[in-house]
C-alpha cells in the first residue's frame, strides 16, 4: 500500500465545523480513577487551535481546528471559560486535537498564562507528538510546578500497518521520548489503537495488546486502548477497499481482559483503561450493549477483569 498524500487526505475529508478560537469547542468533568487507585474528578477541555500537522490516516480531530495559528491570548481565554464553567477537579486535561508543544497550535508565549491557570491542579495532562518531545516539556513541568503527564499515540507496534497510518513515527521513537520524560519525572499516558485501518482483523487483538504491553515496557503509567472510528471520509474509502473494517465490542472486550492478564501490567502497577466514547455504536444488541459497556466502565474503574455479560438475545 503506496503512502497516501496529503492531497489525497484532504480531498476525502468533508467540511470542518465552525469553531471560535476564543472558545474551547468541548468541556466536561468525568471521573477516572488516578495512580493511586482513587477515583477522582478529572476536568477535560477541548481546546481549539490549529489543525495537527501530522495527518495520520484515522485521525477525525481536524474537524474542530483552525486553518491558522491562534492569536496569543486565545488558549487562556479558553481556559478561563471552560474552568468558570466547570466544577472543582483535581486533574485537568488540556486537550487541544495535536500537540502541546507545537509552537503553531499552542503559542509559546501563551504558557505563563496557561501555567497560571492550571498549577492549582494536582496533575495537568497535555497530548503531544513524541517528535514535539524534549527539553520545552522539562521546562513547562519546572515551571508548572505539579504534576505533569504527557499522552502520546504509540498507536500500534504492527511493523507494516504502523507506517501506513502517516503518523511519521516508530515505535522506537515513543520509546525514546517516554524515557526521556520518566527521566525527569514526568507521566507518560499511552494512546492504543483496536483495528487500525490495514490490521487484518484476526490479528487486532493480538496487535492491541501488545501494544499495550510496549507501552507499559517503554514507562507509561496508563494506557487507553481506543476502537478505531471512521467518519472522516479518507476510513470510509479504505472500507469501501477492504483496508479496514470497525471493531467489534467483542474485540474490546478481549483486548482490554488480555491487557489486564499482562504481566507487565500487574508488575508496574500501572492503569489500562478503554475508551467508552460513542461505544453504542459498536452494540450489536440494544439489550446487552449497554450492559457490557457499565461492564467495561467498571472495569476501568477497578482495573480488574469482570464476568462477561450473558446475553439471552445473543448468540452463544
Amino acid at each position: 500500500m503506496p503512502a497516501i498524500s496529503r492531497r489525497d487526505l484532504l480531498a476525502a475529508r468533508g467540511p470542518k465545523n465552525k469553531v471560535d478560537p476564543r472558545r474551547p469547542y468541548a468541556f466536561l468533568v468525568e471521573k477516572e480513577r488516578s495512580a493511586a487507585g482513587r477515583m477522582e474528578d478529572v476536568a477535560t477541555i477541548f481546546l481549539t487551535n490549529k489543525e495537527c500537522p501530522f495527518s495520520c490516516v484515522y485521525c477525525d480531530l481536524w474537524k474542530n481546528t483552525t486553518d491558522r495559528r491562534v492569536q496569543p491570548g486565545d488558549i487562556p481565554a479558553q481556559i478561563d471559560y471552560a474552568l468558570s464553567r466547570l466544577p472543582p477537579a483535581k486533574t485537568v486535561k488540556l486537550y487541544n486535537s495535536g500537540n502541546f508543544f507545537d509552537p503553531h497550535a499552542i503559542p509559546p508565549q501563551d504558557h505563563d498564562a496557561i501555567i497560571s491557570r492550571v498549577r492549582h491542579f494536582d496533575r495537568v495532562i497535555v497530548e503531544n507528538h513524541p517528535s514535539l518531545t524534549g527539553e520545552k516539556c522539562v521546562r513547562f513541568r519546572d515551571q508548572l510546578g505539579t504534576e505533569l503527564e504527557i499522552a502520546m499515540g504509540l498507536e500500534t507496534v504492527h511493523s507494516t500497518v504502523l507506517p501506513l497510518l502517516n503518523k511519521q513515527m516508530t515505535v522506537e521513537d515513543f520509546c525514546r521520548a517516554t524515557a526521556l520524560l520518566r527521566q525527569h519525572s514526568i507521566h507518560v499516558r499511552a494512546f492504543v489503537l483496536l483495528m487500525p485501518p490495514f490490521m487484518p482483523a484476526e490479528e487486532a487483538v493480538h496487535w492491541a495488546v501488545r501494544s499495550v504491553a510496549t507501552a507499559i515496557q517503554a514507562g507509561a503509567g496508563c494506557t487507553a486502548i481506543i476502537p478505531t472510528r471512521g467518519g472522516n471520509g479518507l476510513m470510509e474509502q479504505f472500507a469501501a477497499q477492504g483496508e479496514f473494517t470497525p471493531p467489534t465490542l467483542s474485540m474490546l472486550e478481549d483486548s482490554f481482559a488480555a491487557s489486564l492478564a499482562l504481566p507487565e501490567f500487574t508488575a508496574q502497577n500501572s492503569c489500562v483503561f478503554v475508551d467508552l466514547w460513542d461505544l453504542a455504536k459498536l452494540y450489536t444488541c440494544d439489550r446487552c450493549g449497554p450492559l457490557r459497556k457499565a461492564r467495561l466502565e467498571q472495569m476501568n474503574n477497578q482495573q480488574e477483569n469482570l464476568a462477561a455479560i450473558v446475553c439471552d438475545c445473543c448468540p452463544s
